[in-house]
């Protein structure tokens, strides 16, 4: 999401390297590029305006004019002051009350309900007990959609009668109390637009359920028109945050960057694919790192803690360390992979990746083919290869709908592997390149 942004900060740094210390003369040509940057990213024009004056401020400062690396030090008053601005740490859900209701509300096509879903499943994973609460009566088949949704991660809908959004919140809590659930989340119903009706229902839904958090989906695909409802949206009902949706798009990045200093709540969720696990905490560090090309390597590791089954992770070390890894053994890595979501989100969490994601060509449907090929195989085929003749290879392109061009490029890539397993286990790292071209 951020690619564009990355790209424009980093030439504004690049105009101060090389140059013996920070002056007024540099550092406003850096400015202006720098204004221009978060302008052009959709920022709200205020925000940018404060956030240059507060940038300029602390790089004319005495301690910089001597710095002997005026782009480091730039880089370090930027970073400090985008972490600030969208800040500074993350904001846990207040969870404190039994049950404790979350109130979730938005526009229409912001992508509400299925955060609903998320939301669920990110508190169930924690170890609460979550009760979904279908008050959308008025868009067509929102509280299926609801209900189909808590059926996949096995958490229960209640719709009460479908008619009466009041009544439905009001006895959503007796619910919860009854069968024990210490979260209500509720759905409530979105509009194309802001009116004076739509906010005195949410109004009358607060005060039936009192929630100790009013969290608003925003689409960051919208840009200021998403800053302007969040506003609003504020002004009636006094949210407790944010949850951002559809970072995993092409958006300029200027909601993230603008929200939270407009209204002075915080982001307390991201939305970052479709998956119904692709729902993250708020980190401001973390997104301040992506968006100057830093990485998230926090990130990545807890999304590597949560999807990985350790004891196979072991098993998978000692094969590896043995050169033992075959075919099968691929196929669950593989698995495990696609669990973490899709290549290009994890990359974008390596230092130094993001911003050259453009130039790398990453077919997802190329793992798909490799897996087809793979569960085309016998048992036999996939712990041995090498008994893979010319007629096996008819069959498992036959069976896999692929070629045996292909075929031929996973074996290849998979003895690869192996040798630079053995120069692992031997401890002769030498020159390796990875053997499976994706």
């Amino acid at each position: 999401m951020f690619e564009t942004l990355q790209s424009k900060l980093n030439s504004v740094f690049r105009m101060l390297k090389g140059q013996g210390k920070i002056t007024e003369k540099n550092v406003q040509e850096a400015i202006k590029t720098l204004k221009l940057s978060l302008l052009q990213a959709d920022v709200n024009y205020k925000v940018v305006k404060d956030f240059i004056n507060s940038v300029l401020d602390e790089a004319l400062g005495e301690k910089v004019l001597s710095s002997l690396t005026p782009d480091q030090v730039f880089l370090k008053i930027v970073y400090d002051k985008l972490v600030e601005l969208l800040g500074s740490k993350n904001e846990p859900l207040d969870l404190n009350s039994n049950p404790s209701v979350i109130m979730i509300v938005g526009l229409q096509g912001s992508g509400k309900t299925t955060t609903c879903a998320k939301l669920a499943n990110f508190l169930k994973k924690k170890g609460r007990a979550p009760l979904l609460v279908a008050a959308d009566v008025y868009r067509p088949a929102a509280i299926d959609q609801l209900v189909s949704l808590g059926n996949n991660i096995d958490v229960e809908v209640f719709s009460g009668d479908r008619e009466d959004p009041i009544k439905i919140a009001r006895g959503s809590i007796d619910h919860a109390k009854e069968k024990g659930y210490n979260v209500v989340i509720v759905d409530t119903a979105g509009r194309l637009h802001i009116d004076e009706k739509m906010m005195e229902e949410l109004v009358k839904v607060r005060e039936v359920s009192n929630p100790s958090e009013i969290l608003m989906v925003v689409d960051a695909m919208v840009g200021q028109d998403a800053v302007n409802s969040a506003k609003e949206f504020n002004d009636k009902l006094n949210l407790t945050g944010f949850i951002v949706t559809k970072l995993d798009g092409d958006a300029r990045g200027g909601v993230i960057l603008s929200i939270r200093y407009v209204t002075a709540k915080p982001i307390k969720f991201v939305g970052k694919g479709e998956k119904i696990d692709d729902l993250e905490p708020f980190y401001p560090d973390r997104i301040v790192d992506r968006i100057l090309g830093m990485g998230d390597i926090k990130s990545l590791v807890e999304k590597v803690e949560e999807v990985i089954d350790k004891e196979k992770a072991k098993e998978m070390e000692r094969k590896f360390r043995r050169a033992e890894f075959t075919l099968e053994d691929f196929q669950e890595q593989l698995k495990q992979l696609q669990k973490m979501g899709p290549l290009t989100s994890l990359l974008e969490m390596l230092p130094g990746v993001s911003g050259n994601l453009k130039n790398i060509d990453i077919d997802e449907k190329k793992l798909k083919h490799i897996e087809a090929i793979i569960n085309s195989m016998t048992l036999e085929e996939r712990r041995n290869p090498k008994i893979i003749n010319f007629s096996r290879k008819k069959r498992i392109a036959k069976g896999s709908g692929t070629s045996i061009n292909e075929i031929n490029r996973l074996l290849k890539g998979y003895e690869e592997m192996k040798k630079m397993m053995k120069r692992f286990s031997n401890k002769k790292m030498g020159k390796m390149k990875i053997p499976f071209n994706f």
